[in-house]
């Protein structure tokens, strides 16, 4: 790396005591501590899920995990170069769906069951209709989606004819899928966007970025609500709490964090016994538990009000690379690059 000039340097100096300056301001809002306010709150138990069903069919690394809104399917994307659609109730597969690239990154169900998405090192999204078969008898292709200059690291639907990607060329896009057009295109970080959540209401959603910082959206609008600082390294992980009010985070700084909307900043800061970066993250159905997969082969549990570690799910043999919590809170789904996908319940 060559040196700073005076210029560089200055401004450097500038942009840390402007960060500074606004830590210290959120520090004065913040006038009281959550496990402090929430003291006297009864201690929940320590986390009781175990494998109902191990899912097997995968042949090399899974990457990616999402529930259908029926809290009963689920998709996931391997770098086998397929997609699994999975009964989880029964363990058995519904579909398997061959893909053009096997660079798969992530997966999206819509939350009607009707279509799966997914993208990855291949710089489209391509999406499949689940319900129609084409002449293999696989599902469908519907769409194509190509034009990024990056690769698309997470996808999510917001209808059947509607759905949100975002990508390593710092971009954020929806498309219309039956026109097979972006609707809105712009950049949203300073790095690769890497996770994408989505609002219970479906109106505004979060976005967490290898730049460290996660930003708040509103669907219809280009320019981002708010920017949430915090984090040390990549923010891989985001997802929305079920009040709306809050999300939480996983990094690859070792931590997981709650962003409270309302306050405009962080109010819960969680670190796992161990010493391991986290990949993905995932809430209870009431918004109590924080749960994270981990580079340690396991899911750390986590009482959200009273910052309090309240377990460890075990049964990987390889890093957790994404958790699904199914909609209904009686599921969770994970994948791992030991080439399984487990439920827990």
């Amino acid at each position: 790396m060559p040196k700073d000039d005076a210029e560089t340097t200055a401004l450097k100096k500038e942009l840390n005591d402007l960060i500074a300056k606004s830590k210290a301001e959120q520090e004065k809002a913040a006038d009281a501590k959550l496990a402090e306010k929430c003291a006297d709150l009864g201690d929940v138990q320590k986390i009781r899920f175990i494998v109902k069903k191990t899912l097997k069919g995968h042949i090399n690394k899974v990457n990616s995990v999402h529930y259908s809104g029926d809290s009963r399917h689920c998709v996931t994307g391997s770098l086998d170069g397929k997609l699994i659609i999975w009964d989880t109730w029964s363990g058995n597969k519904v579909q398997v769906i061959p893909l053009r690239s096997a660079w798969v990154m992530s997966v999206a169900f819509a939350p009607s069951g009707n279509f799966v998405a997914c993208g990855g090192m291949d710089n489209m999204c391509t999406v499949y209709d689940v319900n129609n078969r084409d002449a293999t008898g696989s599902a469908k292709m519907v769409r194509e989606l190509a034009g990024y200059e990056g690769f698309l690291s997470s996808c999510r639907f917001l209808d059947d004819t509607h759905i949100l990607t975002g990508s390593g060329d710092m971009k954020i896009c929806v498309w219309d899928l039956e026109a097979g057009k972006r609707e809105v295109d712009f950049n949203a970080h300073c790095g690769d966007v890497v996770s994408i959540s989505l609002a219970p209401d479906m109106k505004t959603f979060v976005t967490g970025s290898v730049d460290r910082t996660c930003k708040l959206w509103d669907v219809r609008a280009e320019k981002e609500k708010q920017t949430f600082f915090g984090h040390e390294a990549d923010v891989n992980c985001v997802c929305y709490h079920p009040s709306g009010q809050a999300f939480v985070t996983a990094s690859e700084d070792k931590t997981a964090r709650l962003f409270d909307i309302r306050s405009d900043q962080q109010i819960g800061h969680y670190t796992p016994p161990g010493n391991a970066g986290f990949t993905s993250c995932g809430l209870s159905f009431s918004g109590r538990y924080l749960l994270a997969g981990s580079d340690d082969n396991s899911i750390h549990s986590w009482d959200t009000l009273k910052v309090a570690h309240t377990g460890t799910l075990n049964a990987h043999e390889n890093r957790v690379t994404s958790i699904s919590v199914a909609p209904n809170g009686i599921a969770l789904a994970s994948c791992s690059w030991d080439q399984s996908v487990r439920v827990w319940g």
